[in-house]
């Protein structure tokens, strides 16, 4: 019986061009050895999997990969490599920013006193693991010292949901699994994603305040990598669940080792640095490619 499998998922622009890639993609694995199993169509013309034993999950994925690159050139298609059992994790980590909405706040906010290119900058580098993540967040904090708490509300008017992040956190939780939302952020935004999408709790940093004024800076403990992993543990651990059976996504270097630690961890369009170190990734497809990679079908995915 085939014990891996390698799911492919189409964005906008190759749905109804995967027969080709299948075929290329099944005759790469079986030139290296592969036992091919069934293929099997999870949403006609965009989802599917190629179930296969024989080869590791890094060989599968290397051949794939250089398929692709190699014979369809820009095709934007999204691929994964992982054991057939236990695919539908039980517990789902996710990152914030860039992630499950599109914006970065501290952008947002900065916006409003003219800081925006600099603080831009500041999250770039710091999300590329070129510089340290709680210096660059109190640096940036520092920056908004003054800012009325009102303007919070205003940021939040403009956040925007990342395709796909409500049918996640749904189809998820209807499986029965737990989702938490983990963010190198702040709370003020977080609550507000957890209460819109559903997610059964959230993990932030704190803002301080002087008055109705932000004092520019956070509360202790800030929420680094460390947290992150320890959170993934920790809600693993209290749920019994061995890591395999959990989800983590995101996008920055301060989420790769809540992804290394995962069962199936993903870098969702990531940073250079952090796409480099995590083998499964979206670059095209949006976040409901999570769903497929799981093994759900489209008629089970919940689109509220």
């Amino acid at each position: 019986m085939p014990k891996a499998v390698l799911t492919l998922v189409a964005a906008e622009g190759a749905r109804g061009r995967l027969g080709p890639v299948l075929s290329a993609l099944a005759a790469a694995l079986e030139r290296l050895g592969a036992d091919l199993g069934e293929t099997h169509w999870l949403a006609p013309e965009t989802a599917c999997d190629i179930a296969f034993a024989g080869l590791s999950a890094d060989q599968a994925d290397a051949a794939a990969r250089r398929v692709l690159s190699t014979e369809f050139g820009q095709l934007p298609v999204d691929l994964a490599v992982q054991p057939a059992e236990g695919r539908r994790k039980r517990l789902l980590v996710a990152d914030m920013e860039s992630t499950i909405i599109e914006n970065e706040m501290l952008d947002e906010l900065a916006a409003f006193l003219g800081f925006e290119a600099e603080v831009s900058e500041i999250t770039r580098r710091a999300m590329n693991g070129e510089i340290d993540f709680t210096a660059a967040l109190t640096a940036r904090v520092a920056l908004l010292k003054g800012m009325p708490q009102r303007r919070l509300e205003e940021a939040a008017s403009r956040i925007r949901l990342t395709p796909g992040a409500a049918a996640l956190v749904a189809t998820m939780r209807a499986g029965g699994a737990t989702t938490a939302l983990v963010s190198g952020g702040f709370r003020y935004f977080t609550r507000r994603i957890r209460e819109m999408l559903g997610f059964d709790c959230d993990i932030a940093n704190e803002l301080s305040l002087a008055g109705d004024c932000l004092a520019g800076t956070v509360e202790e403990p800030v929420v680094t990598r460390e947290v992150k992993l320890a959170t993934l543990r920790r809600l693993a651990a209290e749920r019994e669940l061995p890591l395999s059976a959990t989800l983590a996504v995101g996008d920055g270097a301060n989420d790769v080792p809540m992804l290394e630690a995962a069962g199936l961890g993903v870098a969702f369009r990531a940073k250079p640095a952090v796409a480099a170190r995590i083998r499964v990734r979206i670059d095209h497809c949006d976040l409901a490619a999570l769903l497929y990679m799981q093994g759900y079908r489209a008629e089970e995915i919940i689109r509220p």
